[in-house]
């Protein structure tokens, strides 16, 4: 297990094979995926082959999403972090998407805005990132909220494989000013 960033509450490390079933209870759960992806996992075989498809941007890219562990509970509550796009969205690529789920029983807790300023810190500070982006459902208040309270600043909507996608930047200079 390799910790890349802690906070008060939660310990960030590389997602393995032991977080599958915690991450199979959140990402199964249709309401988790109401307004992201739209289409929850149907098996542990599915969740693993998730976590495969992680790992593998560990090797690749020097990053990804990291498993949100509870440090009391040592209970994996989802995952946060960032990822790097390689393939063209919204007229764009090679930039580094800032993402975060939840189990819903953690929901309102401040877990997204805890875990992602640590992610945010880790991007800017170690992988020297100029800024972050966000993608998010123009009707998930929640968690467009989460980006205005981390700094990101909405730039537009468009088209994402049909869906109406809202796009958010942090800019490191924004972000070092706060």
């Amino acid at each position: 297990m390799k910790i890349k960033a802690e906070t008060a509450r939660l310990i960030l490390q590389e997602i393995e094979y032991s977080d599958a079933e915690d991450l199979y209870e959140m990402d199964s759960d249709p309401e988790v995926h109401k307004l992201i992806e739209k289409n929850p996992v149907k098996s542990m075989e599915e969740m693993e082959q998730v976590i495969r498809m992680i790992q593998a941007q560990y090797q690749k890219n020097g990053i990804g999403r990291w498993a949100v562990v509870n440090k009391i509970t040592l209970e994996c509550l989802g995952w946060a972090g960032l990822r790097l796009v390689e393939e063209l969205t919204n007229n764009r690529r090679h930039y580094y998407d800032l993402g975060y789920r939840f189990k819903q029983k953690h929901w309102g807790q401040g877990y997204a805005t805890e875990a992602s300023k640590a992610c945010i810190q880790y991007g800017f500070e170690h992988i020297n990132m100029d800024f972050i982006v966000a993608m998010v459902d123009p009707l998930h208040y929640s968690s467009k909220n989460v980006l205005t309270k981390l700094g990101f600043t909405y730039r537009e909507s468009f088209d994402y494989h049909g869906e109406p996608t809202e796009w958010f930047e942090l800019i490191k200079n924004t972000w070092a000013a706060r």
